[in-house]
């Protein structure tokens, strides 16, 4: 008997994904722990295995690379060596209909008329070429020409590695480079949404639509943060950053103020014990948020190291969904991109979200004397159906007592 093989949910927040790469092809023998390929969900690229009781000769695949296909639908067929599978594809027609979806959805981004007065380098051209829309999307982000492209998929549809092969051959990249640099002087350019764009859109706009926020803006004062980071990172092996000692002092002020560690679940409020800080990372697409989990626990040095292996991961889209999963409270810090001061959407299932600008070099008074400091804004988003406007500042101000005193933190 032939074996379904459908588009697996990889995360909780996953409806759909991409195949960035199929490991095996028609005609292989595939056991248990074999490399079937690579699905793009909407938080990172992650390896597909098949699984015990998954083995046979691989019959079809449902799902070309680049494309998307909805979770649950037919991924892959393994069965017997030459056993006849059409009836079985026939009767699952209707699911596995939006797995081929793909197919009317790529004329989408190329058959409409706007492309053509928008791109120079000829979009009418790109349209007849065979190309998924990722393999599109990557085509116009690095300035690769898709007529100079050979492709690899099946029937020579141009895919994801193709272009990334492509961008790093000066002859290819070099013949559309005036492209990436150029824009025309009216017109457009759509670009397919990427599975991540489209979680933080439908998440995001739940939250700051559903929860009623409110923002409570506190001023710091840098100066002991700054020497105690200078004395740690002379003495020690790992550098210690701002954001490490911002994660720490979080992390200790939630363990003062539960309140702020909760979360609205509809029918309650939980008040989580554990202290799990989500750290927001950007990405190409967009933005991650891994986990710190027990940071009130962990060291300077423990939260450096797991923070620097979190970016660097993420980066590459090597994040498994245990490391971005269970957040308590979430740092979003844009100081290191010269933001003084901004506000952030809270982070379901977070009450709270704390907004961290840069280190300011300005004139502030001290002992009734007008002298050279060093401010860091903080910005607390908060979801008022949890938490109050008291319970926030209270929270804040533990926050600023840590950072303006880093010895406290260390007790």
């Amino acid at each position: 008997m032939a074996i379904v093989i459908n588009m697996p949910r990889l995360s909780d927040t996953m409806t759909e994904g991409v195949v960035a790469k199929w490991h095996v092809k028609v005609g292989d023998a595939i056991t248990e722990g074999t490399l079937l390929a690579e699905i793009e969900t909407d938080k990172a690229t992650m390896d597909f295995e098949a699984f015990p009781g998954q083995e046979g000769t691989l019959l079809h695949i449902g799902v070309g690379e680049g494309e998307t296909s909805p979770v649950d639908t037919i991924l892959a067929v393994i069965g017997a060596k030459g056993e006849d599978i059409s009836a079985l594809l026939s009767g699952a027609s209707a699911a596995p209909a939006p797995a081929a979806a793909p197919a009317p959805a790529e004329p989408a981004p190329a058959p409409a008329p706007s492309p053509a007065p928008v791109a120079a380098p000829a979009p009418a051209e790109d349209s007849r070429v065979k190309a998924s829309p990722l393999a599109k999307s990557l085509a116009a982000e690095k300035g690769v020409d898709l007529r100079a492209v050979t492709g690899s998929g099946e029937g020579g549809r141009i895919v994801k590695r193709d272009i990334e092969t492509a961008a790093s051959t000066p002859a290819v990249a070099s013949s559309a480079a005036p492209t990436a640099v150029s824009y025309p002087s009216s017109g457009y350019q759509d670009t397919p949404i990427s599975q991540m764009r489209k979680t933080i859109a439908k998440r995001l706009s739940e939250s700051k639509f559903t929860a009623p926020h409110f923002y409570l803006t506190m001023s710091v004062d840098m100066d002991a943060a700054i020497e105690a980071r200078q004395a740690l990172n002379a003495s020690g092996d790992h550098r210690i950053s701002f954001n490490d000692l911002v994660v720490k002092a979080v992390a200790k002020g939630l363990k003062k103020h539960p309140a702020v560690n909760s979360a609205w679940l509809g029918d309650v409020i939980r008040t989580n014990y554990d202290v799990h800080v989500g750290v927001a990372v950007a990405v190409e697409d967009g933005l991650l948020v891994p986990v710190v989990r027990h940071a009130d626990a962990k060291s300077l040095t423990q939260i450096s190291a797991e923070v620097k292996d979190f970016a660097q991961r993420a980066k590459t889209k090597k994040l498994q969904p245990a490391d971005w999963e269970g957040n308590t409270f979430t740092i979003s810090n844009l100081g290191m991109f010269g933001i003084d001061q901004f506000t952030a959407i809270v982070n379901p299932p977070d009450s709270c979200i704390l907004a961290v600008g840069g280190i300011q070099s300005v004139p502030v008074v001290k002992n009734g004397q007008v002298v050279p400091g060093n401010i860091m804004k903080l910005t607390l988003s908060c979801d008022h159906r949890v938490v109050d406007g008291a319970t926030g500042s209270a929270f804040l101000n533990s926050v600023k007592a840590f950072l303006e005193s880093p010895v406290t933190m260390m007790l």
